[in-house]
């Protein structure tokens, strides 16, 4: 495009110890374009998207911003020039309010009357992009759910108060969206691109990118190894680019294959006329807008062990994968192997001690089977991408004796083929016997269930067999509340 670019980066290497994370970057950022960013986990994209943010400085090469080289650009830099980052990890502070988050992004909020010009700021944001958010300003983010936080996280990038924002670059902005805000932020996106803003947009979800883009640049092994028009692309060559999606076979769902099996789980939601019922063998799918009570039952199951309650009945132990890792999932102080081996203790000990080489075994075993990107299954899980970390968490519960597995939106920030290797991995080890009952907010994973139940205000409002199930169900249930 014409014109000098908001940002250019020349030449810019990321190295971490060993493992060179960049290498050899150029790119440039025009205004008012979508720039699509894809690639498999480990790629690069969300170091080279810390670098354009600031919280990482290169180890080689250069950055530019409107022409000028850049001798100290930070954080405080960026906003300065209107560079703005939603990071897939967020960042907003659990212990303060929504409009207390807005205030710590915005230094020119302060004096007499902040806290009301913070919490119209936030507000007129969260109404503009995602209308019916039913997200107060006053809300504690300790309190809301992992998708309305992401809510606040990309309605604050677009805030403004001194700097304009020009650039926001969006690491998987959707990942804890369900369909229906995720639809509203890409709408939005494309006015804002109208309107002269520009963006950087990483998604796994190949559909969104190509939608949403104006261009398209695919990175492997912290290189940038294609470029072109997003209309010059379609899933296939992005597929292709990417180094192709391994063990990228359609799993089947085996309607009716479990009818006679014994019952694993019954649930009766509250305020919910429908029971779930799953059965031994089966993976049932748990659909619906998110916050309508599906994270709420997972746990629910999972915190009622292998008892007997008045409105659920759990036949087995049960394992979950947290959607919300980083408050729910990892245990940020242990290592990689630390984190996949707790789930199987007891079968890691020698007398009456934990054996450190089974402990090995099991997490290189695991390394190898869903491929974790890591030279050391000793390093800490944080050097892992956030995908890589979400791979952890899905070896943990498989590692373990349960022969019940609640998982909440599990591929959240997880690659193509990745995906692929879990959905047949699910398959799998449900016709080996365990029961998965899966929270998903994409309508293309519950093709692989044998069962749907659709929730809305905490109660199932469909109950969709596999040779029932159809988007236009689901999405009429969700929003109506007819089965």
């Amino acid at each position: 495009m014409a014109g000098i670019p908001i940002v250019s980066l020349d030449g810019v290497e990321k190295q971490f110890g060993v493992v060179r994370a960049l290498d050899g970057v150029m790119l440039d950022i025009a205004g008012g374009e979508c720039i699509g960013l894809v690639g498999h986990n480990g790629a690069g994209k969300s170091t080279l998207m810390h670098i354009l943010a600031g919280t990482l400085a290169p180890s080689a090469g250069r950055i530019r911003a409107d022409g000028a080289a850049q001798q100290d650009y930070s954080p405080a830099r960026a906003m300065r020039l209107g560079v703005r980052c939603v990071f897939q990890e967020l960042s907003l502070c659990p212990n303060l309010s929504v409009l207390e988050n807005t205030r710590v992004y915005h230094a020119a909020l302060k004096g007499f009357g902040w806290r009301r010009k913070a919490a119209k700021l936030i507000a007129g944001k969260l109404d503009e992009i995602f209308p019916g958010h039913d997200i107060r300003p006053s809300d504690l983010v300790q309190d809301l759910s992992i998708g309305r936080r992401q809510m606040v996280e990309v309605a604050r990038a677009f805030t403004e108060t001194r700097d304009p924002a020009r650039l926001i670059i969006l690491d998987e902005p959707t990942s804890s969206l369900d369909a229906h805000a995720s639809r509203q932020l890409l709408a939005h996106i494309r006015r804002a691109v109208a309107g002269g803003m520009s963006f950087v947009f990483i998604s796994h979800l190949l559909g969104e990118v190509l939608a949403c883009s104006d261009r398209i640049l695919v990175m492997r092994d912290g290189k940038i190894v294609a470029g072109d028009l997003a209309t010059a692309f379609d899933r296939d060559r992005l597929v292709a680019a990417m180094g192709g999606a391994k063990g990228e076979t359609q799993t089947v769902a085996r309607a009716g294959a479990a009818d006679a099996a014994p019952v694993q789980v019954r649930a009766r939601p509250a305020a919910s006329g429908t029971e779930l019922v799953a059965r031994q063998g089966e993976v049932i799918g748990l659909a619906g807008l998110a916050g309508h009570g599906q994270t709420e039952l997972l746990r629910r199951i999972f915190l009622t062990g292998k008892r007997r309650r008045r409105d659920i009945e759990v036949g087995a132990t049960a394992a979950l994968v947290a959607g919300d890792r980083q408050n729910d999932g990892v245990f940020p102080l242990t290592s990689i192997a630390g984190n996949i081996s707790i789930g199987a203790l007891k079968t890691l000990r020698q007398g009456l001690l934990l054996s450190p080489r089974k402990e090995e075994e099991l997490a290189w075993s695991w390394h190898s089977r869903i491929g974790i990107r890591t030279p050391d299954m000793e390093n800490n899980i944080l050097s892992l991408s956030g995908g890589n970390q979400q791979k952890a968490l899905f070896a943990r519960a498989l590692a373990s004796d349960a022969r019940i597995i609640l998982l909440d939106d599990p591929t959240r920030g997880v690659d193509i083929a990745t995906r692929q290797e879990a959905y047949n991995l699910i398959r799998s080890e449900a016709e080996a016997g365990r029961t998965f009952l899966w929270y998903t907010t994409e309508f293309d994973e519950l093709m692989h269930c044998d069962h749907v139940y659709v929730f809305r205000n905490g109660a199932i409002v469909a109950d969709l067999p596999r040779r029932e199930l159809s988007e236009e169900k689901v999405i009429h249930s969700s929003f109506e509340g007819a089965g």
